[in-house]
């Protein structure tokens, strides 16, 4: 059994609801929280036992079929998004889970609003749906890169000096929209320092079997780190909400980043009322047939 006091003390320095006040530069990526090297140990022991948690009630929730869980992963390149993917989720039922990775959108994808091909993904009820990477690429990458709006086809009179605000109340009425029906949002920025990502580049460039991560593209854009710091503490400072909050996760050791990824869907999760279905009258009667008639065959 997970204590939810001790889950709740772990995630809540990380837990932006309000975004009024927020600062990335409050975060500290190589932050471990009461855990230190010679502790982490315990660390990993709890990550463990959420992840064995988790392949339990996600049982439940599928067989309960009322609830979904969407969890949304941001961050730099190297931060650890796939890796905390493979970890946290590794005891889940793959008919129960389901990833997306969003990369540049097709021709097709363009012909739309930018949140068309993400509500095309959204998990149904019962089901986990992770998106690595999202729709919040919209608010970043094209808001560092603004000449891609010159792709999505948008009306030019659309293209104002109020286009960012406009897709944060857009993302945010969503969001609350998704909450409104069943949906739980959690988002997830994985907060990587420029030291550790370049020391995670090297490491890629040493390992042949990491060779095919490497991407000149990623290298590049490096240069525009600041840009990036920039368009993601904008970004949840005008998305977090106490219905879709924002979990920003030291990610510079991937143990506890894995940690409080794990700890905030326990978390997210654990005061559902949810349990497996339970079996009218009429129901069991006919199973205690069925399990007669399959008896009587010996």
């Amino acid at each position: 059994m997970l204590d939810p006091v001790e889950l709740r003390e772990l995630i809540a320095p990380h837990r932006v609801d309000d975004g009024a006040r927020f600062r990335l530069a409050d975060h500290d990526p190589a932050d471990t929280g009461r855990f230190t090297r010679e502790s982490k140990g315990e660390a990993r022991e709890l990550l463990g036992r959420s992840v064995e948690w988790l392949a339990e009630v996600q049982q439940k929730l599928y067989a309960y079929n009322r609830w979904s869980l969407l969890l949304v992963l941001q961050g730099m390149d190297a931060s650890g998004k796939d890796s905390a993917i493979q970890h946290v989720m590794s005891g889940v039922n793959p008919q129960g889970c389901e990833v997306h990775s969003f990369k540049a959108p097709s021709s097709q994808e363009l012909d739309h609003d930018f949140l068309w091909r993400h509500a095309c993904c959204i998990p149904p009820r019962g089901r986990i749906g992770i998106f690595n990477r999202s729709y919040y690429e919209e608010v970043l990458v094209v808001r560092v890169h603004p000449e891609i709006l010159s792709s999505q086809r948008m009306p030019p009179e659309l293209l104002g000096d109020d286009l960012w605000a406009a897709r944060f109340e857009d993302i945010s009425s969503y969001e609350r929209y998704l909450d409104r029906n069943g949906i739980i949002v959690r988002k997830f920025f994985l907060h990587v320092s420029r030291e550790r990502q370049r020391a995670r580049f090297l490491k890629r460039f040493r390992e042949p079997g990491k060779h095919w991560k490497l991407d000149i593209h990623d290298m590049q854009e490096r240069k525009r780190w600041d840009e990036y710091q920039h368009a993601y503490e904008d970004a949840i400072r005008h998305t977090a909400t106490a219905h879709a909050p924002w979990f920003v996760v030291p990610a510079d050791f991937k143990w506890y980043a894995r940690l409080i990824f794990a700890a905030a869907i326990v978390d997210a999760v654990q005061d559902l009322n949810i349990s497996y279905p339970e079996m009218g009258g009429e129901r069991r009667s006919e199973l205690a047939e069925a399990r007669e008639a399959l008896l009587a065959e010996d």
